[in-house]
């Protein structure tokens, strides 16, 4: 399920993609969790916590922020395909649709 945003509206659809992805419970058994060798907590909060930042900064992400987020993309890129359906896959695609959007967004 992606959602097509056009460059002005990035920004609000981040937000309220989100606000909604906060209030989706952390998948069930995957505490402690690994898939593809990285641990599903730590790629979790850790996308979720650059998410947060650049929303937090107004769109804007300094270097160090960006470059854990391109980190985090690699990573579900690799973790996705090797997720079941018990891993709620459908969970990590919309945490990955929202750091691609992130990522693609204007930055200076």
């Amino acid at each position: 399920m992606m959602v097509r945003v056009s460059e002005e509206n990035v920004f609000e659809s981040v937000s309220r993609l989100y606000q909604e992805f906060m209030e989706l419970p952390f998948p069930p058994g995957l505490a402690g969790a690994d898939r593809a060798g990285h641990d599903l907590v730590l790629l979790d909060s850790d996308t979720a916590a650059c998410i947060f930042v650049w929303i937090e900064n107004g769109g804007e992400l300094q270097a160090r922020s960006r470059s854990i987020l391109l980190r985090c993309i690699a990573r579900l890129e690799r973790v996705i395909p090797a997720l079941g359906e018990a891993d709620h896959p459908e969970y990590w695609h919309r945490l990955r649709e929202m750091a691609h959007l992130v990522a693609d967004a204007p930055h200076t």
